[in-house]
């Protein structure tokens, strides 16, 4: 990681280059160009537009003028939208017949063409601009990089891109801000039930976004069979409605009986209903719920026989979810109705295939995120199941990946390597969408920040290079000498990781099963010695380097977490191999250090919960093991 670079989707370009000669955007700090937008410009490309012209004076420092198109012009011009001229200069690129999502950067003389597809194309265009060729880093909701050119050149630009991934989530608590959603190209706002802060919805003015129907006694967007058909409502008037196990119809801890066509015709009215009330949301789930208990009555199970043998619960589910999503077609033609493919659904059925309404979200909440999804032995059955249902979902397959330890937020978490081929292997197999749920609970995680700038990154462009994207936002972010410090550290924890073999679920409560005593206590000097980098340099530029220190204590949580729980077999170790204990001088200073720095940084979590009173009492049970 010898020097940063400026990425572009597809094409490389370094800072300087790609220019097209003796024509300026600004000049000497003036501005040099215009930038001009359609006569009847739409929100969006208002939003653009201005977008545009706040980012181009904080790099240059000029004031630039924004017109329309009607207006007197002279100059370069940067075109934002879909302007008679842009159609003119362009006349194969129809925004009407644009991919979805899709961008144009194409410079023409001394004009530069910034369009796309008309609902969001002219914003993601400029954000691309901004990004890729000026150098605007937006690594955070409340942290951008604005580089300083008072000069700044007309590029050379003919780009044309369409994102493989038509919706598109990265949900971590950081991704809550709908504007820096918006920037790093995020597309869709769900809501989970593990919610300790609220979500944004990004503005129209931004595009919008794709939105599931809430379900509000869950606080969740998914696992809604319970929250359309609730058992307090009807079981004891319809106990039918609900799962037969072992000759029994209950609802604890199982699910609807998905032949029943009374209970269908019902759980549909009410879908409808929520509709109605909700005339923004596109997408509405009918989806089992977050546990096991299928309906092994006599008739789903004939059909699991019929889709693929007994077991094929997918089978009487996706027979189910298509026939509510044809009634609702009816009243409501552009929403999407989706269901999980998930745990004892996983399996793809062999003769019912989706409607074209019908969305399904396959998960991999059973594989090792340590190894790839795909071409591993770990990973083989989930593998299968997703090209099965690559063949059969006809564009309509989601993804639902998992990217951090849900058990415990505050440990490293080794996957950062299967980020970029593990998104492209849901793409190779068709899929359209993909979720992937981080840490949206911890604000001072495992490298919260650089995870989720990587993985927008590559949702937005699965063909992307994940490692010099974790490069560019470790030298960016961090600085040079910070961010290689910070990767001896990342590649450290990797390599022992890789080298152990282990079986990496998503929820680890302790990192013993990859790394030994030596491994915890070697990571914990490598971070140690990426905090004391970080305080020279903020030492040697106090106003350029102000907070960076902090920004590696923030990081250092994860690996003092690990000295934390592991403390009386680490000292013990240290002491026997004749090293230094790399943390606290004792167990009571450890804890109380610890529990500073999380209070330091607003930490509300350390694990999947639904309640800040989770986060409290581990903290007490803390103390309580000093007070022992």
């Amino acid at each position: 990681m010898k020097r940063c670079v400026l990425w572009c989707a597809g094409l490389l370009t370094v800072a300087g280059g790609a220019w097209a000669g003796e024509s300026w955007l600004a000049r000497d700090g003036q501005a040099a160009a215009q930038i001009v937008m359609p006569e009847a410009a739409t929100p969006v490309e208002r939003t653009a537009a201005q977008e545009l012209r706040q980012h181009l004076e904080k790099v240059t420092g000029a004031t630039f003028s924004l017109v329309a198109e009607s207006a007197p012009q002279s100059g370069p011009r940067l075109l934002v939208g879909n302007t008679e001229a842009s159609r003119r200069l362009a006349p194969d690129f129809v925004a009407a017949r644009a991919a979805y999502d899709s961008i144009l950067l194409k410079t023409v003389g001394d004009d530069v063409l910034l369009t796309g597809h008309p609902q969001r194309g002219a914003l993601y265009a400029v954000y691309t601009f901004l990004e890729d060729v000026v150098g605007v880093r937006w690594w955070t909701s409340d942290e951008t990089f604005i580089p300083r050119l008072p000069d700044l050149p007309l590029p050379k630009l003919d780009m044309r891109y369409a994102p493989k991934l038509r919706f598109r989530e990265s949900y971590y608590l950081d991704a809550f801000d709908a504007l820096f959603k918006t920037r790093l190209k995020g597309n869709v706002s769900s809501r989970t039930r593990y919610m300790l802060a609220p979500m944004e919805m990004i503005p129209e003015a931004y595009g919008g976004n794709h939105r599931l129907i809430h379900f509000k006694g869950r606080n969740s967007a998914y696992h809604s069979f319970y929250e359309l058909v609730p058992p307090n409502v009807y079981f004891d008037r319809h106990p039918e409605w609900f799962s037969e196990i072992k000759g029994t119809r209950t609802h604890k801890g199982t699910q609807l009986c998905l032949t029943n066509d009374e209970m269908r015709r019902e759980l549909t009215k009410n879908a409808i209903a929520l509709l109605r009330e909700d005339p923004g949301a596109d997408i509405i789930q009918i989806s089992q719920n977050d546990h096991a208990g299928r309906c092994t009555c006599k008739t789903c199970l004939a059909v699991e026989q019929e889709e693929g043998g007994v077991g094929t619960a997918s089978g009487p589910l996706l027979r189910f979810v298509n026939q509510v999503a044809e009634e609702i077609e009816k009243e409501f033609p552009r929403v999407f109705v989706e269901t999980f493919a998930y745990q004892y659904s996983r399996k793809a059925p062999a003769k019912v295939r989706p409607r074209a309404n019908v969305l399904i979200r396959l998960c991999s909440i059973e594989c090792s995120f340590l190894q790839p999804l795909e071409g591993s032995r770990e990973n083989a059955p989930f593998a299968g199941d997703l090209a099965a249902w690559g063949r059969i979902a006809g564009g309509n397959l989601f993804g639902w990946d998992y990217v951090t330890s849900f058990s415990s937020y505050m440990l490293p978490h080794p996957n950062l390597r299967v980020l970029g081929p593990n998104i492209r292997t849901f793409v190779k197999n068709g899929a359209t969408g993909l979720f992937v749920q981080g840490d949206a609970l911890c604000s001072a995680g495992d490298f919260v920040r650089l995870r989720h700038w990587v993985l927008s990154h590559l949702l937005w462009n699965p063909d992307l290079d994940e490692g010099r994207l974790i490069d560019t936002f470790l030298c960016g972010y961090y600085g040079e000498k910070t961010g290689a410090a910070l990767k001896r550290y990342l590649d450290f924890v990797h390599d022992r990781a890789e080298h152990s073999g282990v079986y990496l679920g998503c929820y680890q409560k302790n990192v013993t099963q990859w790394l030994d005593a030596e491994g915890m206590l070697e990571a914990a000097r490598l971070m140690a010695a990426a905090l004391e980098t970080a305080r020279a340099e903020e030492a040697a530029d106090p106003v350029a380097r102000k907070g960076l220190a902090d920004k590696v204590l923030r990081e250092k949580l994860a690996i003092d977490h690990v000295l934390l729980i592991n403390d009386p077999m680490l000292r013990q170790h240290a002491l026997n191999a004749g090293k230094p204990f790399p943390g606290a001088p004792d167990f009571p200073s450890a804890v109380r250090e610890w529990i500073a720095a999380c209070e330091r940084f607003n930490v509300k979590a350390y694990c999947e919960t639904t309640s800040e009173a989770t986060f409290a009492a581990y903290k007490k049970a803390l103390i309580e093991r000093i007070l022992k």
